[in-house]
């Protein structure tokens, strides 16, 4: 089969496509003919090796990936025989997992059949994004009464995250990057649309927004520290970025990765594939490159050159 391959850490030229063997399930394995394969932020810290001391360098060389959607063409020792030729999707686990490559292996236990209607592309950005989306909301505790500001709103997150603030029937307020980033905000739900990048932009948020009470960041840095300033005292931050430094006033933060989520993956999983096929959260893939261009999407993912989730697809 092809694969990306990594031999090295380094920047996105590391990654390159190669011919390797086909994996072969063990038992309580099923493998998959992949579709669609999700590419996260997190993929790029861990292609450099830019990593918390929590969390091990993965051993080279290694194919990334962690997010699939497609077709089990086989099935190991013990494992239901009806998943054969079924449609699905599966997290494959923390770090590196082997999703950038044709065939994929992943324990049955990780396995949902696909919803009908639901493509892959979409099914992908619902079993990692959009989990982490659920938790997200869930901690926010979002109510009518609530203005609420999303930074990178253009992205996969930003576009599930808006649509769920519209749900709850609250003010959603989209930071993006470019006008047509803009544009995706507004499309799912951002009533004030505001870009980061332009002199003045804190200034022009204050005066159209003058009541913030909730801020939803995964991207860290300068920007969510200047909106968590602007937070009413009892209002509340859901940092899901890693960065901790530098936050100053008194509204809340509360942090979801590790253990707001530890125990409770699967549901969250669930509630964001029922959300995506009913579509109260449809997922927004809005940057897909074949598979041999795994290094490109790296390079752009990186460069803020995307927009919602980026995947590669079979091709």
């Amino acid at each position: 089969m092809r694969a990306i391959r990594q031999h090295e850490f380094g920047g996105p030229q590391v990654l390159r496509l190669e011919e390797v063997p086909d994996p072969t399930p063990g038992p309580g394995q099923v493998r998959i003919r992949v579709e669609a394969a999700g590419i996260h932020r997190l993929d790029t810290s861990i292609r450099a090796a830019d990593l918390p001391p929590t969390m091990p360098r993965p051993e080279l060389p290694m194919t990334p990936g962690r997010e699939v959607a497609g077709v089990v063409d086989e099935v190991g020792d013990g494992v239901d025989r009806t998943w054969r030729g079924a449609a699905v999707v599966a997290h494959l686990g923390p770090g590196s997992s082997g999703g950038y490559a044709e065939l994929a292996v992943v324990e049955e236990a990780k396995l949902y059949r696909r919803p009908d209607g639901l493509e892959s592309a979409d099914a992908v950005a619902a079993i990692g994004t959009g989990r982490t989306s659920a938790a997200v909301l869930e901690a926010a505790e979002i109510t009518p009464d609530d203005v609420v500001v999303v930074t990178s709103a253009a992205g996969g997150m930003g576009a599930i995250l808006l649509q769920g603030i519209r749900n709850a029937g609250a003010r959603a307020i989209g930071l993006a990057g470019s006008p047509a980033k803009l544009e995706i905000a507004r499309r799912f739900g951002a009533q004030t649309a505001i870009d980061y990048r332009r002199d003045g932009w804190l200034q022009a948020l204050r005066e159209q927004e003058p009541r913030i009470t909730v801020l939803l960041d995964g991207v860290g840095g300068d920007v969510p520290r200047q909106v968590h300033g602007l937070l009413e005292p009892d209002g509340r931050m859901v940092r899901f970025s890693g960065d901790q430094d530098g936050y100053e006033g008194a509204a809340k933060i509360v942090d979801i990765l590790g253990p707001f989520v530890q125990g409770r993956i699967k549901e969250f999983e669930q509630a964001a594939l029922a959300a995506a096929a009913d579509g109260t959260r449809t997922p927004y893939v809005g940057s897909r490159f074949p598979l041999e261009r795994a290094a490109e999407a790296h390079a752009a993912l990186e460069n803020r050159e995307t927009t919602g989730k980026v995947v590669l697809v079979a091709g």
